[in-house]
């Protein structure tokens, strides 16, 4: 038994230092190239680059101009926005660092919203043209150029509506389409409460789920009522002087965007077969909690398998089927995107900073001459 357990020991210590290898090889391993991308370019043009983690060294610095190949189509961006998932991604925490690359970030392009007019395509495009408003999502959005398949989250620009209002659209608009349609199955007459309905992705959700028929019920802060009654909202809670979960109302649906209430309570105000549609972690900025919210909204869903009101998490996918729902929308009048504030390429900085105190109602947008 003795040697049972002398083994026992030997092998844990041996698991204990390749881990410990793994990680120290993982460490050093981990770089990125933003030495030779930014290097003397040919054809130079301007983006925002994150060789190093931290919103301080968000950089803008020229590199090459990218061009099209046979099934791409090349966009002169003319406005991008700032989404509080870019911050988690180049913010220097453990998470970050674990998801991105432990030394530095091996993503070193910064957004993915973008809107502009198409400069190129590819031999093999025939649905764009050079000339073409465009909006969608893709990598390094925030840049003169960028370059995307035709065939992935690029569709045509509607033409009431800005290149800063396409530019906010991307992520957030199909997250609270996806929440609100896919996995809160939202049908006419149903009401719905939407918690953190004056952020980037509530503004979206309120509208949304006006034009599927919805009764909305939107919860914001003070100075934001009055902007969240004007997009339709039929109902609209001031946080600070009322909590929703004492409500003697009860909704088929709630969009949670901000995770500040437990189990039980939600649940109090839920119908017997209600859903709570849980998306985002509680804000823009890494706040205290923030691990636990996740954590909470995994745990919640769990919990729902045993109960007949439902609780899911989810995880919004970028589509160009998604993109055209909105396209569709933004032409019909049914949902028009809300920017807070908008900066210039070389304010990349502050337009993040400004994200992450958590106060923004609608978009941040980022635009380029």
């Amino acid at each position: 038994m003795k040697r049972f357990f002398k083994w026992i020991r030997r092998g844990l210590l041996l698991l204990l230092l390749v881990a410990v290898a793994w990680v120290f090889i993982a460490y050093w391993l981990s770089t990125n190239d933003c030495d030779r991308i930014a290097a003397t370019p040919a054809n130079p043009m301007k983006a925002i680059l994150n060789c190093e983690y931290g919103v301080q060294n968000l950089d803008l610095r020229e590199i090459e101009k990218p061009a099209a190949h046979d099934d791409e189509v090349l966009v002169r961006v003319r406005a991008a926005s700032v989404n509080p998932a870019d911050g988690h991604m180049i913010r220097d925490s453990w998470l970050g660092r674990l998801l991105g690359g432990l030394r530095k970030p091996k993503n070193i392009r910064f957004g993915t919203d973008f809107a502009g007019t198409v400069e190129a395509v590819g031999k093999n495009i025939s649905e764009f043209k050079p000339g073409d408003e465009v909006f969608g999502a893709k990598n390094g959005a925030v840049a003169d150029y960028v370059c995307v398949k035709a065939d992935r989250a690029i569709v045509a620009k509607p033409g009431n509506i800005s290149f800063e209002q396409a530019g906010s659209v991307g992520i957030a608009g199909v997250t609270a389409l996806q929440g609100l349609r896919d996995q809160g199955k939202i049908q006419s007459g149903q009401k719905v409460l939407i918690n953190g309905a004056s952020g980037g992705v509530g503004t979206f959700a309120v509208q949304i789920a006006k034009a599927y028929g919805a009764e909305v019920t939107a919860v914001c802060g003070t100075r934001n009522v009055d902007m969240v009654k004007s997009l339709g909202a039929d109902h609209v809670i001031d946080y600070s002087k009322e909590d929703f979960t004492k409500s003697d109302q009860h909704y088929d649906m709630i969009y949670d965007l901000v995770g500040n209430h437990g189990f039980s309570e939600r649940r109090r105000i839920l119908t017997p077969k209600g859903i709570c549609v849980l998306a985002g972690i509680g804000g823009a900025g890494l706040h205290p909690g923030t691990m636990g919210r996740i954590g909470a909204n995994f745990w919640n869903a769990f919990r729902s398998r045993f109960t007949e009101q439902k609780f899911v998490f989810y995880i919004a996918k970028l589509t160009k089927a998604d993109l055209n729902v909105l396209r569709e929308l933004m032409e019909s009048g049914k949902v028009s995107p809300v920017i807070d504030r908008t900066y210039k390429l070389a304010d990349t900085q502050a337009a993040v900073r400004y994200l992450e105190e958590g106060h923004a109602h609608g978009k941040v947008v980022i635009t380029l001459d």
